[in-house]
């Protein structure tokens, strides 16, 4: 187990290594057709024990994209952890049947315990409100596309900052990047850890601010990266209830944005991008969507060491 690579947290990724992963994710972007064979013969488990739409299809195409094939379950329920099996056991078992593993939990660590009791890869596929390394390959792959570099960009992070693992990971990503400046906007409720503000902006010296008003912001941003308010993360109705709407981005509050902006967002989008927005050039998120097959592909790739 000891020479087997996983993937469980984005800073277990080098600068260089992601370098890498991003630039063969635009190569195999460029050319699928000369990858479609790289996994012939190798199986993808995907146990998702928390259900996903974007993530789980996103790793299956990939996979067969690859020319490999895929098993799995899509919700807890329709796995032995339903009879109370631990995820150890769960993984031991899996680990015979695939090449690598796909694993999203609710549980923060499950995929780290996973990993540690593998005979195969293991990615992280989001634990809690924890990890989401794919997804910040996903959003590294799609600022790479849009703006050709990672240096030197003010990144402004709207909505739940308090619960987004996706946030907390690409910020994380982007603070070993040169000049990258990060702008919070949310409610007094939602802020940023600050355990993030101390562990990974303040000890790699990144120039953030912390605001409610994304429309006084909106002119400097080269990146604004929209977050929905997690439903599924609040302990009680009432505070969601009054929180999901603080931030709507409508193509009014885009007037005094970048011609060059570029709005990310995670996606499942509940209402906080009016539709509206899609029509404008600069919404990239269906394009991130794109970006996420690819990236996959890509550490599928590396972690088997077919690339």
């Amino acid at each position: 187990m000891e020479n087997v690579r996983s993937l469980i947290d984005i800073l277990e990724l080098s600068v260089e290594e992601i370098d890498e992963l991003v630039d063969l994710g635009a190569k195999i972007m460029a050319s699928p057709a000369a990858y479609a064979h790289k996994c012939d013969g190798k199986i993808l488990a995907t146990l998702f024990f928390e259900p996903s739409t974007r993530t789980r299809l996103s790793f299956e195409s990939a996979m067969l994209s690859l020319g490999g094939q895929v098993l799995g379950f899509s919700e807890a329920a329709s796995s032995s952890a339903a009879k109370g099996e631990s995820v150890a056991d769960t993984i031991r078992t899996v680990s015979c049947y695939s090449d690598i593993i796909a694993m999203r939990h609710p549980k923060e660590g499950a995929p780290l315990v996973a990993s540690m009791n593998s005979e195969v890869p293991v990615i992280n596929a989001g634990d809690g409100g924890h990890n989401h390394p794919t997804q910040t390959l996903t959003d590294l792959l799609t600022i790479h596309k849009e703006k050709g570099r990672f240096d030197n960009l003010t990144l402004g992070f709207c909505g739940d900052l308090k619960f987004g693992r996706t946030v907390h990971s690409l910020i994380s990503a982007m603070s070993r990047y040169q000049g990258t400046r990060i702008v919070l906007i949310s409610p007094e409720e939602l802020k940023l850890p600050s355990y993030v503000k101390k562990e990974v902006l303040q000890k790699n010296n990144i120039e953030y601010v912390q605001t409610t008003d994304l429309e006084a912001v909106m002119p400097e941003l080269d990146i604004l990266y929209m977050t929905r308010v997690q439903r599924e993360r609040f302990f009680n109705e009432e505070d969601y209830l009054r929180l999901k709407d603080s931030y709507i981005l409508t193509p009014d509050k885009l007037r005094t944005a970048k011609e060059d902006l570029r709005i990310l967002h995670p996606l499942p989008r509940v209402n906080e991008i009016s539709v509206a927005v899609d029509k404008d050039p600069r919404a990239c998120y269906f394009q991130q969507v794109r970006c996420g097959r690819y990236i996959r592909m890509a550490l599928i790739l590396k972690l088997l060491e077919l690339a």
